[in-house]
């Protein structure tokens, strides 16, 4: 059967209901910031019934240039344990020990594979190389000497890429697969989005737009102002830490929790994959449960609920999907997953419209990248009418 999808194939955006004028003022405040140089390039597609309305780049790219998507993996890699859950291989209510013993010390025994793919499971600071990963011992070994911060189920905090790593172990003893393997065969290329790629070997890696830190970061009188606190959380995910996703060796190993890279078509097509399941990839059931039932309210460092679900987070009705990545304008039912570095991926059941922004700009002025989300994905939600 062919694939479905051709992000070469851009359609009539008037054909798709996108209208005109908000189109326009979407694009205008894109630029503003490839103008005022806080970004080097980005790249944005809007797509709507199976097709791509809109595929634009700005600055220093091409119009095929790739972007490293950061956290926006993350949805793709759920996409393969979606798939999992459906055939009845993989119960997530299953502590993850049953499935990788070399897990299950240090107390991690009780940890199940929903509060992995939860954001509950309490190890969100677990160290990783990601060089390591081709390594059977030595990844395993990284799994036995894991600790908890705190206990598995009690409190949400983000993991940026210790729960992925679990979870592409996970896909392999499911499926006697490589992860990336699994991912290219049964989502990438059933869907036939030639462009999105988990683990690119160096000789492919030459269309992807190389990443830049730009700007300074926010002081703490602007945070203070802005967000009731003076500081940010110490996480993994520090400016020196993402620039390393532009070393070809870590470009290859396709980190699960921020390493694949994608066009914004692409990325726009998956979610709508994700709205309609053209190839019949996800169980109906499964699909409507992880794009819809939210079963993590947990709130996150400033009082934000996670409104997360086994993979994905939810816009919600209680006016913070600004805070949820998805603009002030979405659907209550919109569902996506952004990334670092203000990556934008979502799509929205309301209106059938899914939306991607991909940067190569490491903005460090964290608070400006964050009014960038809002104000872009806001604008994007607004290009169809209900």
């Amino acid at each position: 059967m062919d694939a479905p999808f051709d992000r070469r194939a851009v359609a009539d955006p008037n054909a798709l209901g996108i209208d005109a004028d908000a189109l326009d003022a979407l694009c205008a405040r894109v630029r503003q910031d490839i103008d005022g140089g806080h970004l080097p390039s980005c790249q944005l597609a809007l797509a709507r019934d199976g097709k791509v309305a809109v595929w634009r780049t700005f600055g220093a790219a091409s119009p095929e240039t790739r972007y490293v998507m950061f956290s926006a993996t993350k949805a793709v890699v759920a996409g393969a344990v979606w798939i999992l859950m459906g055939e009845g291989s993989l119960d997530v209510s299953r502590p993850v020990a049953d499935l990788i013993p070399e897990f299950g010390t240090n107390g991690k025994d009780v940890i199940t594979v929903e509060q992995v793919m939860l954001h509950t499971s309490g190890f969100p600071h677990a160290p990783f190389n990601a060089l390591d990963w081709d390594d059977r011992d030595r990844r395993l070994a990284r799994f036995a000497n894991w600790r908890c911060n705190w206990e598995p189920g009690t409190r949400y905090e983000y993991h940026p890429t210790s729960a992925h790593w679990v979870l592409a172990e996970i896909i392999e003893r499911c499926t006697g697969t490589d992860f990336r393997t699994f991912i290219r065969e049964q989502i990438i290329g059933a869907l036939g989005l030639d462009g999105l790629q988990i683990g690119v070997p160096p000789k492919e890696q030459g269309d992807i737009n190389p990443l830049v830190l730009t700007g300074e970061r926010a002081t703490a009188d602007e945070l203070q102002a802005a967000l009731g606190v003076s500081s940010l959380p110490v996480t993994e995910v520090t400016p020196e830490a993402l620039m390393r996703f532009n070393q070809p060796e870590v470009c290859a190993v396709g980190v699960p929790g921020g390493g694949g890279v994608s066009t914004a078509a692409d990325m726009a097509l998956y979610y709508q994959a994700l709205l309609h399941n053209p190839a019949g990839i996800w169980k109906p059931e499964v699909l409507a449960d992880v794009t819809g039932q939210v079963r993590n309210t947990m709130p996150d460092y400033i009082g934000t609920p996670a409104n997360r679900t086994r993979g994905l987070l939810v816009a919600g009705d209680d006016g913070r999907s600004n805070a949820r990545g998805m603009g002030r304008t979405v659907s209550a039912r919109a569902f996506g997953h952004n990334g670092a570095g203000g990556q934008i991926a979502w799509g929205d059941p309301a209106t059938g419209l899914s939306f991607c922004y991909l940067t190569n700009g490491l903005d460090q002025h964290q608070l400006r990248e964050w009014r960038r989300t809002t104000a872009i994905a806001s604008r994007a939600a607004k290009c169809v009418a209900a």
